[in-house]
């Protein structure tokens, strides 16, 4: 963004808005905002404490356990339905639908059949991004040229060669960004299904903070929470970054 001749960084715009969010919680409209100093002071205090070190143990492990499993199946399932017209038009109404779907409708399920434990946050997790990636992987298999694999045949290519050195490669691209935006939507499932379960990780800590009306510390912890979504996708964006030109490649 250039103001005035000057480039200022996109991150600016959210000192901006801090400076909104202090001038508003000092001049006391809404008791449900304190000012953004007031976060900031709560929220060091917060990572010191035990409480919040042992519900980002129980999250994180949540978190990291539902995304295995969501990237170890969505990723094959999307491969699939991008190579076999069968597995597509068996899956995809499917996938669809849980795409669009309320998901948040269904935890109240998941703990009727997993209980209220960390099992229903980590299926949680698992549903909210395991459908996303699978759309990407498919469409990325999808868009890799036939002519390439002529060319892969025609020159002694096996079927495990196809697929590792042309396929795979190929589709790199929607895979990973379909891991990151599936990353995002992990961190949305874990934070309702905790919310929901309320009796485990940063649900408990929600919970807590809402019902003695401890805004500052509720706020500070969703910023973290916001934080730790915007450092995966980050991350997973860097990657992207650098396998761009596989992308270039099939044109």
């Amino acid at each position: 963004m250039t103001l005035f001749g000057f480039r200022i960084p996109m991150m600016a715009s959210l000192l901006v808005w801090a400076v909104v969010w202090e001038i508003v919680g000092r001049l006391d409209v809404i008791f449900l905002i304190p000012p953004m100093t007031e976060i900031i002071e709560a929220g060091i205090r917060l990572v010191q404490t035990g409480s919040w070190q042992n519900a980002t143990l129980i999250t994180l492990r949540s978190f990291a356990l539902g995304m295995t499993l969501a990237i170890g199946v969505g990723v094959p399932l999307g491969i699939l339905m991008g190579l076999f017209k069968s597995v597509d038009n068996l899956m995809s109404l499917w996938v669809n639908m849980f795409v669009s779907a309320p998901l948040s409708a269904l935890v109240p399920i998941l703990m009727i059949l997993f209980g209220l434990g960390e099992t229903t946050v980590v299926v949680t997790v698992f549903l909210f991004a395991v459908w996303i990636i699978v759309l990407d992987a498919r469409a990325g298999v999808m868009q890799v040229p036939r002519s390439l694999f002529e060319m892969g045949r025609s020159y002694g290519a096996g079927p495990w060669t196809l697929f590792s050195k042309i396929i795979l490669l190929s589709a790199l691209p929607e895979i990973l960004a379909g891991v990151r935006i599936g990353f995002i939507r992990g961190v949305k499932g874990v934070v309702i299904g905790q919310i929901l379960v309320s009796i485990l990780g940063y649900g408990e800590l929600f919970e807590l903070f809402s019902r003695n009306f401890e805004m500052a510390s509720f706020w500070a912890l969703t910023i973290l929470l916001f934080a730790a979504a915007m450092i995966l996708s980050a991350i997973v964006e860097h990657f992207e970054t650098k396998i761009e030109y596989y992308a270039g490649a099939r044109a």
